[in-house]
């Protein structure tokens, strides 16, 4: 099937999806001496492709940098925790800042939190340009996917373009085993020389050889149709026939309208200008970092110290105290007992410390870009000239549609002539030889006239049926381009 697949020039026109060895996965299998019909086909190439699948995977990445960038939005939290640790010799106590010279252990907790308030737009900026990225990786997978339906089609198309090439070899080869025996039994009765016989089994072998190649080129054809649904190659399946008419002439549509069709729904061409859409949002994200950022922040936190202390009021007890006091104008002394509580000290709790010694900070933080060595406005002519990059793979993206469109049109036409060429020379030829066959009976003519008007005519049987599907593989190309159903 290669060699006259990719020799008839599809090859330029069909650069799609490659065959991969199959992976372990969820796929779609094939059933020995099962019948497909061409649905089945695709829908099993679509389960199987694993550039489908890898397609998908990076839609599912970009899915992921979308939420990223809608979650940036929210305000971040992150708490630490410092310790338990201990400290030894000249330090500070983290209770009361002072200087000890003793064993600490120490403990301390901290959450703080932050949000964006304003950045000049790039928040939403980004948000778009990951959900034009998103859409454009889906287009990606409806490529991939349309590009396997396609393949599928045409393989499908091929196997039964060499099922024809069959079935006209083996009658070759019945006519021409008829002819010999025919030829046989007249020299038998003397009425033929032996050298006809000879000639006829010659030309017998020739036929069964065409045969067998048309054997080989349908399995190789049957094997890549397989590959195609990366399935067993090995296993035995058979087709559903379609029911194909000979080629109409007129296609009903010039590359023109053709093209204006397919420029408004093929996958390539939309993936290409989401891109485009994508990249504009990037300039604009880049923007961004040249104006001012407000934030809000916000942060809480505590400690504790093994060395922390507070006084303690126990007990009253009585006081003798003496004081002088002038009376009449002399110094006389008094004595008077006053109750006063006992002082002592005691370590604070864990957890008294950690309610006791929080605090709270709520902030409101403007920075302003003044000079960063050109970077944010290099960054937004780099992220200008990839806007102006993917404009021009979009711009190139519409030429090689076009282009494809043309020259896919040119060879259905081409396709078509050579069908009714071959139509018309396929009457001719077989009114030809049966003129020749009528008088190689009579011995009006010798075997190797006979042999020539057979080979004639045989060649022309499969030329036309080689033009006739070689027409059906074009119209099929230029029904993908118009999103037209792939299915007969």
């Amino acid at each position: 099937m290669k060699k006259v697949f990719f020799g008839i020039g599809l090859l330029s026109l069909l650069a799609g999806p490659g065959l991969m060895a199959q992976v372990p996965g969820v796929q779609a299998s094939v059933r020995e001496g099962e019948s497909l019909t061409l649905q089945q086909c695709i829908d099993i190439a679509l389960a199987n492709n694993l550039q489908v699948k890898q397609s998908e995977l990076q839609v599912e990445n970009s899915r992921n940098n979308l939420n990223q960038a809608r979650y940036n939005r929210l305000p971040n939290a992150n708490a630490n925790i410092s310790g338990p640790g201990a400290s030894f010799g000249r330090g500070i106590d983290p209770f009361t800042n002072s200087f000890i010279n003793q064993q600490i252990t120490f403990n301390s907790y901290n959450v703080s939190s932050n949000v964006t308030l304003f950045a000049g737009g790039q928040l939403q900026n980004t948000i778009r340009q990951n959900e034009l990225t998103v859409q454009a990786s889906q287009q990606d997978v409806q490529a991939t996917k349309d590009q396997v339906a396609l393949n599928v089609v045409l393989g499908y198309v091929q196997i039964l373009n060499f099922e024809d090439q069959l079935i006209i070899a083996r009658s070759q080869v019945e006519v021409s085993r008829l002819q010999a025996q025919r030829t046989e039994r007249l020299v038998q009765a003397g009425s033929l020389p032996q050298a006809n016989l000879f000639d006829l089994r010659a030309q017998v072998a020739n036929d069964e050889l065409a045969v067998v190649n048309a054997e080989n080129s349908l399995a190789i054809a049957e094997v890549n149709l397989l590959q195609l649904l990366n399935v067993n190659a090995t296993q035995d399946v058979t087709l559903s026939r379609l029911s194909l008419g000979a080629p109409q002439g007129d296609y009903g549509a010039s590359p023109q309208q053709i093209y204006e069709i397919a420029v408004g729904n093929q996958a390539p061409v939309k993936a290409a200008d989401l891109r485009v859409q994508s990249a504009a949002r990037g300039v604009d994200v880049a923007r961004g970092s040249l104006y001012p950022q407000l934030s809000a922040n916000f942060s809480f936190s505590t400690n504790y110290s093994s060395v922390a202390q507070r006084r303690v009021l126990g007990a009253l007890i009585d006081v003798t105290q003496t004081a002088t006091v002038i009376f009449n104008g002399q110094p006389t002394p008094i004595t008077f007992v006053t109750q006063q509580p006992t002082v002592s000290s005691e370590r604070i709790g864990y957890f008294n410390q950690l309610t006791s010694n929080y605090n709270v900070n709520v902030s409101l933080g403007l920075r302003i870009p003044i000079f960063n060595g050109y970077q944010s406005r290099l960054r937004v002519a780099g992220a200008s000239i990839n806007e102006q990059n993917l404009r021009y793979q979009s711009d190139n993206a519409r030429l090689q549609l076009r282009q494809t469109i043309e020259q896919a049109y040119t060879n259905m036409v081409a396709a078509t002539k050579r069908y009714t060429a071959t139509t018309t020379q396929l009457e001719a030829l077989e009114q030809a030889f049966r003129a020749s066959e009528s008088r190689f009976n009579a011995g009006a003519i010798n075997s190797v006239d006979y042999n020539l008007a057979k080979s004639n005519l045989d060649r022309a049987r499969v030329n036309q049926v080689q033009a006739k599907y070689d027409y059906i593989l074009r119209t099929k190309i230029l029904d993908f381009y118009q999103n037209k159903p792939l299915s007969f």
